[in-house]
């Protein structure tokens, strides 16, 4: 129950091992919707294939017996949408509302586009159900073009779609924040501009509960929750610290990095975080990236580029907007060493990016001159 008039009727997914095909979701994933019941009855959001009969067995029993008047589509990703052919059939007197663009997608996806029974919304028109009114607000590219919003404005709840959504099952126990941050920085991280005009609308919104399309609903100190969103749609680091992302061929690199991080410390540095780029969750390195101030990046030359996971990872950094940061670079190199190069011209596009001056450059193995390097580049990284 979420509020007297608002029920949860999503499911939890614990088969899943990769969601969207890449992300490690080791505590599986929550697929959420909720059912508003009034004079008329409003479901919003569909579920994943795989959990449709579950999901109707909720609705049954969160309706007692009454049928549903609406369908309301947030977002078209499968994992929301599913259903919806399956509900049409199964409901035949209920209407679909969602975008225009969404419906251009259930043709897509279905064959159909429901015209006998769509109702198309824009920003700000408004669906009664008796007590409740719901206003309707568009968010393209948060993170597709035909998302949709809803406000409750009798419950003062906010239906976010993807938004203030998490990775992780709701049976399970775990740090929201942690779990936000990566689902945000990989899903939804490249459109920030995007998540920063909704945030825009919802500021004159008065919101007592968010019901996201995954994670828990969220109804206390929604105050911390919005401000790390504005936090990372606005590309600033959330704190203070050094992530060293690195990739080592016979080992030389790591002795490198090991050293820096133990200068690091030494010097007072509070918060340093290193990830081995051939062996940690990509995703979870990328987080950390954007969670903090400083990155510096460790790599050898290969084949006259850089290691194929730096090149990976840095990728993912400049997809999704990557900014705002101070840089440091460990490059090693056997006979031409040229991964600072690579390095700084695939970051060359990025915004507000400052590249320390001290750099090292490694040729084979670590020498005293390396260690005079990694000293005065831990100095100027703590400054």
């Amino acid at each position: 129950m979420i509020t007297r008039n608002i029920k949860y009727i999503g499911v939890n997914d614990h088969k899943i091992d990769l969601f969207e095909g890449q992300y490690i979701v080791p505590n599986g994933m929550a697929y959420n919707s909720y059912a508003i019941i009034d004079e008329k009855i409003a479901i919003m959001d569909s579920v994943d294939a795989a959990f449709g009969e579950e999901w109707f067995l909720n609705i049954e029993k969160a309706l007692e017996g009454r049928s549903p008047d609406y369908l309301i589509v947030s977002h078209m990703e499968p994992d929301h949408s599913a259903n919806i052919f399956n509900f049409a059939n199964k409901y035949k007197g209920a209407k679909i509302v969602a975008s225009q663009k969404a419906f251009t997608m259930c043709k897509n996806f279905f064959g159909t586009d429901f015209a006998d029974r769509q109702i198309a919304v824009g920003e700000g028109d408004t669906l009664n159900l008796g007590q409740h009114t719901l206003t309707f607000i568009t968010a393209p590219m948060v993170h597709w073009p035909e998302v949709i919003m809803t406000y409750d404005s009798t419950d003062k709840v906010l239906f976010s779609a993807d938004a203030f959504g998490k990775f992780g099952a709701l049976d399970v126990d775990e740090d929201w924040v942690c779990e936000a941050r990566r689902y945000y920085i990989g899903i939804v991280g490249k459109y920030g501009a995007q998540v920063q005009a909704v945030l825009k609308k919802a500021a004159k919104l008065e919101i007592e509960k968010i019901c996201p399309l995954h994670g828990p609903v969220l109804s206390e100190n929604l105050g911390f929750y919005i401000d790390l969103y504005n936090t990372w749609s606005s590309y600033q680091p959330e704190e203070e610290g050094i992530m060293i992302a690195y990739t080592s061929v016979y080992g030389n690199t790591k002795k490198a990095v090991e050293l820096l991080k133990s200068k690091l410390l030494e010097k007072g540095a509070v918060k340093v975080v290193v990830n081995d780029l051939a062996r940690c969750d990509m995703a979870e390195a990328v987080e950390d990236a954007f969670r903090y101030s400083k990155l510096v990046l460790a790599t050898t030359t290969y084949n006259n580029d850089i290691f194929p996971f730096m090149r990976e990872f840095i990728n993912h950094l400049t997809e999704r907007g990557f900014k705002n940061r101070k840089i440091g670079i460990i490059e090693n190199g056997s006979w031409v060493p040229n991964a600072a190069k690579v390095m700084k011209g695939m970051l060359e596009k990025s915004i507000n990016l400052t590249f320390a001056e001290n750099e090292v450059k490694i040729l084979s193995a670590m020498n005293e001159d390396n260690k005079g390097q990694i000293s005065a580049l831990a100095d100027e990284l703590i400054k």
